[in-house]
């Protein structure tokens, strides 16, 4: 088979090489790639800032959708021919998220996705919907199981209440479809009027450029009268301060990610004067991807897919996830 392999911390450092079609083994399948979605984890493990131990060579990448090929001894439903996608974490069934589930995460402790195959635990292994292409359906493991998690599985989002989430990366924009089909408005983040204009086509309730509006959380506070009820913040420390002055008092504040230049101190006195409920997430369950996967079939929800590239034009995608110009999903053709 073909593979994308780091051998060094870098985009330099990746190259195509060819390994030999691993078996699957008792409870596994072997799949055969179709596509592949970047998650921006791919690009910091690319580039030795995710894990500056993670062994080398290694393959990257994590979320990926293709045909089964080949079953190992003891599954049952599944067999060749299936499409399917994979779980971003093989270990992680159900219940409580643990150190142990932890390290069965595709692209990381396990073989990633960017190769011709890849072999998943059955349990891991989800049937696409027919509905989805192979490209929309690889977009779902990290990013719709995130928002899902982020949005219903503990802060339980509901109809008429608001949520906020900042930029169009690949969770946000699914975190607003989902919101949005529950029938919660949507406030949405971006410094670009044009993916603003996008988020509006796909449900967004308000937009704000937060380049010409600075103090937008505090200009979310006065579009919602009060605040508003959940945030999904992918900035981190950089942006929690306007994150706590847009919520409301008593509100939640879903940690997904840490992309902004952190500036200041973290605003302890805030939090706990408006007894704000802050919890970190990293991705979800096996039982979570099942539901998401059933809950966007039950409402026709596509992933959107802002820009696809054929396989060996990975680096040239992952710049591209670099640079941040993308919306939605960056997707992987083979």
């Amino acid at each position: 088979m073909r593979a994308f392999r780091l051998y060094g911390f870098g985009l330099d450092g990746l190259a195509i090489g060819d390994l030999a079609t691993p078996d699957p083994g008792p409870g596994q399948v072997l799949v055969e790639t179709r596509a592949v979605s970047l998650n921006y984890r791919d690009l910091l493990m690319v580039k030795g800032l995710y894990n500056k131990h993670q062994p080398l060579p290694m393959t990257p990448a994590s979320d990926g959708a293709g045909e089964v090929v080949a079953v190992g001894k003891d599954v049952s439903g599944l067999k060749k021919g299936d499409r399917v996608i994979g779980a971003f974490m093989q270990g992680w069934l159900d219940g409580p998220y643990t150190r142990d589930k932890s390290r069965t995460s595709l692209g990381g402790e396990l073989p990633g996705t960017l190769a011709t195959h890849f072999v998943l635990e059955a349990a891991g292994a989800i049937k696409i919907p027919d509905y989805l292409s192979y490209e929309e359906a690889a977009a779902l493991p990290c990013a719709a199981v995130t928002a899902w998690n982020a949005l219903f599985c503990e802060s339980k989002l509901n109809s008429g209440q608001t949520l906020l989430v900042q930029g169009t990366g690949g969770a946000s924009v699914c975190a607003l479809q989902l919101a949005h089909a529950a029938g919660a408005n949507v406030v949405v983040t971006s410094s670009s009027d044009d993916k603003l204009l996008r988020t509006e086509q796909l449900g967004a309730w308000k937009a704000i450029n937060y380049r010409s509006t600075p103090h937008w959380g505090a200009a979310a506070r006065e579009l919602t009268g009060g605040g508003v009820d959940l945030v999904l913040e992918v900035g981190g420390v950089g942006t929690l301060r306007q994150s706590l002055d847009a919520v409301k008092y008593g509100g939640h504040i879903v940690l997904i990610g840490n992309l902004a230049v952190a500036t200041g101190e973290l605003p302890a006195n805030l939090i706990i004067h408006k007894g704000v409920h802050i919890r970190g997430l990293y991705v979800g369950s096996i039982r979570m991807l099942k539901d998401v996967v059933a809950y966007m079939s039950s409402h026709s929800i596509r992933p959107v897919v802002g820009a696809s590239f054929e396989f060996e034009q990975t680096i040239d995608a992952l710049k591209l996830m670099e640079s941040g110009g993308h919306f939605g999903k960056i997707v992987i053709r083979f």
